[in-house]
């Protein structure tokens, strides 16, 4: 979920101090892509006889820039000097678990004179602290458990692989970690889903980084001209461990949770630890970070209490007879024996062929030598979680699961990836988009919207989340793939949309996010005049908005499945295998499993069911009764749960982007509804 990275030189081998800081500094801004809420370096000072920890709320680049580091890495480039050796490494957070404007909690993490710095998410971490009453916690961050679980485990063994087992089998979740002791001359590397990569000569230095493409943009480098462009990137694979000796870099690996290769503790003279907390530069106002912990509904009555169900007056709607589809939807149609024209024109999109007929087309971009051969875009929501499944156990290919965080990932959504991934084994690069920026954007297009509503712009609202197609291709690229296998589900389809702007359906299309050229023509002349109508649509998200419909539509699509054109899907089997296989988290305010880890969802769909009576969960329970999935009258019961509102979401959402939640909803309360309520 983050980027770690680091560099390590042995004494006696003198690199020239411009050459190793500028590699350091470089490693460290490739890396920042993976997070930029936070950002933490531990830098090894053998002169001083120092470990210093510089962290702050910033990007790594303005880490960077900071006096502290200024004065840290030159100090111990002057032992480097002395042939002591250099020893740095770092983090570029996306925040996850624990806030970044508590500095505890941005990394590196000290906890029992251990630094360690983690990418990833322990999902047992509050289990783990009952389990263990003899474990003091003092912070929220999941990372502490890890070194204190380690430091628990080398009281009684003088095997330091043994006391990383040990640790490592007890935690759930995905975890790569880079971790210094105050005691001892060894520095550990270990990853349960090969989010690790690193470069060494065997002999003089060793650098890593959670990428590949990283590394090789840093062997291009002029700087590490000196360390050896020619050298191979490797990766640190799933449930491997490297331990380096920083006096004679010397490697050893281990495996875990059985260890094979006992690497005995090499305890030294221990150094201090320094630690320098950075002058913060962001707001500091408290926010909701997960709303599974920090929303208490009973404590805020009031607020829930302003949600509009209108449900009495939604259930005398006219509605299809075969669909659920009210006459409040546009474009819609009745014909003689009332059934709507969605209907009528209706393709079944469940007829998928085999799965025998997927495994034949991924066949020829099957890799022999392990290496990645197919890129699986992640959400973590049920579908792209089933689709990673089944490409991993069932098709037996070795994916990358991608993700694109541009701020409304949820920490369910990223516990649940965690969960997945660090089961499968399966490598998850994530994109951070710049998220206070993307939030800002959000805010200003809702607070236009709010002066003129029009549900035909509330996609503008999630429009910032659509560059996943061109990260997407672009990760595709950058390490040399050529198959995306995605699991977008074709029952999702929510024309009405788009419909609510003036573009009437179109029955033919091949994908649910298709738009043929003279709709996409009538989307903009609605945009537009939009725009004009509420001019504070102009604001810096201008080109945010409008670029994310070129990367929605225009991304190649070439060498592209889908796999549920390949195999039936069953809710009832998807969720089994979720909660079966990977004990798979619901959210605390709705019963359904769809759009969970969504933050927006919750959102949008109360406006959509406030204002015309239906959200998308009518769109999808229709879809599901024209394949024959389940009856009319158990997804019409279905829909009245499922749209109730989402208070604790739809809270988290509002309070992230900066919006006054009150203010908010009763501006949506007073719109015009499409249906009586009388």
């Amino acid at each position: 979920m983050c980027g770690i990275f680091g560099l390590i030189t042995i004494p006696g081998k003198i690199y020239s101090p411009k050459a190793t800081r500028k590699t350091l500094e470089n490693i460290a801004v490739f890396s920042e892509s993976r997070g930029k809420d936070s950002s933490g370096m531990a830098i090894r000072n053998l002169n001083e006889g120092t470990i210093d920890v510089i962290k702050g709320d910033v990007p790594i680049r303005q880490l960077l820039k900071s006096k502290d580091f200024d004065v840290s890495v030159k100090e111990a480039l002057k032992a480097d000097e002395l042939n002591q050796g250099f020893s740095a490494f770092g983090h570029a957070r996306l925040v996850t678990n624990g806030t970044q404007l508590n500095e505890a909690n941005n990394q590196p993490v000290l906890k029992d004179d251990i630094i360690i710095i983690h990418n990833g998410i322990i999902v047992n971490v509050d289990e783990l602290w009952q389990q263990h009453p003899d474990l003091e916690r003092t912070y929220s961050i999941d990372t502490e458990i890890i070194p204190a679980l380690i430091r628990k485990q080398l009281k009684s063994t003088n095997d330091l692989a043994e006391a990383c087992n040990k640790a490592f089998e007890q935690l759930e979740g995905t975890w790569s970690v880079a971790m210094m002791f105050h005691d001892l001359d060894q520095f550990v590397l270990a990853t349960n889903n090969g989010s690790l990569y690193y470069i060494t000569d065997s002999e003089n230095f060793i650098t890593f980084a959670s990428e590949g493409y990283f590394l090789e943009r840093l062997k291009k480098t002029a700087e590490f001209a000196a360390f050896g462009p020619s050298l191979e990137v490797k990766q640190l694979i799933a449930n491997k461990g490297l331990i380096v000796h920083l006096s004679s870099l010397k490697i050893e690996y281990f495996d875990y949770p059985q260890n094979r290769n006992a690497v005995p503790a090499s305890f030294v003279k221990p150094l201090s630890l320094g630690k320098h907390l950075l002058d913060n530069t962001v707001n500091k106002r408290e926010v909701v970070i997960d709303p599974a912990v920090f929303i208490n509904r009973a404590k805020e009555a009031h607020l829930f209490s302003l949600l509009e169900n209108n449900i009495d007056a939604i259930r005398k709607l006219r509605r299809c007879s075969k669909c659920l589809l009210p006459e409040t939807f546009p474009f819609i149609e009745y014909d003689h024996q009332g059934v709507c024209n969605y209907c009528n024109n209706y393709k079944p999109q469940n007829k998928v062929q085999t799965i025998e007929n997927l495994k034949a087309l991924v066949e020829p971009f099957r890799s022999q030598d392990g290496k990645p051969d197919c890129i699986v875009p992640f959400s973590g929501g049920r579908d792209s979680t089933y689709a990673l499944h089944i490409v991993k156990q069932e098709l037996k290919m070795n994916p990358i699961a991608f993700t694109y965080d541009w701020g409304m990932v949820t920490d369910l959504a990223r516990r649940n990836i965690a969960r997945v991934c660090g089961k499968l084994g399966v490598e998850n690069i994530i994109v951070s988009a710049d998220i206070h920026w993307k939030r800002e954007n959000i805010r200003k297009n809702i607070a236009a919207w709010l002066k003129n509503p029009s549900l035909g712009m509330i996609p503008i609202f999630m429009a910032g989340d659509k560059y996943f197609y061109y990260y997407a291709d672009k990760i595709r690229k950058r390490n040399g793939i050529k198959l995306n296998l995605f699991g977008m589900n074709n029952l999702e389809n929510t024309d009405f949309k788009t419909g609510f702007a003036g573009v009437r359906p179109k029955f033919d299309k091949k994908y649910i996010y298709s738009l043929a050229l003279n709709q996409q023509a009538k989307l903009f002349y609605y945009v537009g005049s939009q725009y004009i109508k509420s001019p504070g649509y102009f604001n810096q998200s201008l080109f945010d908005t409008f670029g994310s419909f070129f990367a929605r539509y225009l991304t190649s699509k070439k060498d592209y499945y889908h796999i549920f054109d390949y195999l039936y899907w069953d809710e009832g089997a998807v969720e089994d295998i979720l909660f079966d296989q990977y004990n798979w988290e619901r959210a605390i305010d709705t019963k359904t499993t769809w759009r969970i880890g969504d933050g927006t969802a919750s959102f949008y769909n109360y406006i959509y069911y406030t204002v015309a009576g239906f959200s998308e969960y009518d769109t999808f329970r229709s879809n599901q009764i024209r394949e024959g999935m389940v009856k009319r009258e158990r997804a019409m019961d279905l829909i009245f749960e499922e749209n109730k509102p989402r208070y604790e979401t739809i809270r988290w959402y509002l309070d992230i982007i900066g919006l006054d939640y009150s203010e908010v909803i009763k501006a949506i309360n007073s719109i015009p509804k499409l249906y009586k309520t009388i």
